[in-house]
C-alpha cells in the first residue's frame, strides 16, 4: 500500500525589508529526498504529463507563478485512480507530496511559472522505476480552466 497525496502549507512573512516565504512543516531530512530538478515551459498551453513511478516520491514546490497539477494512483504500471487537481502558487507557499504508486502531470497557469522537483530518486534509480502516459488520458478538457 502507498501513502496518499500530502499537502504541506506554508506562509509568506512581510516587513518594511520584503518578504520570506516558507514551508515550515516539510522535513527535507525525513522525506529522503536526493536530487532536485526546476522546470518552466516555453509557454502557458504546454501540458506534461502523465508521469509516474512505483517507487520514487516526488515533492513540487511553485516559487513562481502557478500551475495545475494532476495526479492519479497507478496499480500494476496502469493508471487506476480518479484525477485529483490541485493548483499551487508561489503566492501560497506549500509544497504537494505526491508518493511513489502515482503518476502526475501539469500545466503552468501563469506566464513565467517556475516548478521546482524534489525527488527521493537518485537519476539512476528513476530511470527504471519511469512510466509514461498520454496527455489526455483522461480527456483534453481536465487542463482546461475554469471561468468563476
Amino acid at each position: 500500500m502507498h501513502d496518499e497525496i500530502q499537502l504541506f502549507e506554508g506562509g509568506i512573512a512581510y516587513d518594511d525589508r520584503g518578504s520570506v516565504s516558507f514551508v515550515n512543516d516539510f522535513d527535507f531530512i525525513s522525506s529522503g529526498i536526493k536530487r532536485f530538478y526546476q522546470v518552466k515551459n516555453v509557454a502557458n498551453n504546454v501540458v506534461r504529463a502523465f508521469h509516474g513511478h512505483e517507487k520514487e516520491t516526488k515533492y513540487v514546490f511553485v516559487p513562481q507563478g502557478c500551475v495545475k497539477i494532476i495526479c492519479s494512483k497507478m496499480d500494476n504500471r496502469q493508471l487506476t485512480g480518479l484525477p485529483t487537481t490541485y493548483i499551487l502558487h508561489s503566492a501560497k507557499p506549500s509544497i504537494l507530496k505526491i508518493p511513489a504508486g502515482y503518476a502526475n502531470g501539469f500545466k503552468a497557469l501563469e506566464d513565467n511559472t517556475t516548478i521546482i522537483f524534489f525527488s527521493s530518486s537518485s537519476l539512476e534509480e528513476s530511470k527504471g522505476d519511469d512510466f509514461r502516459f498520454a496527455w489526455d488520458f483522461f480527456g483534453k478538457e481536465i487542463w482546461n480552466t475554469k471561468n468563476r
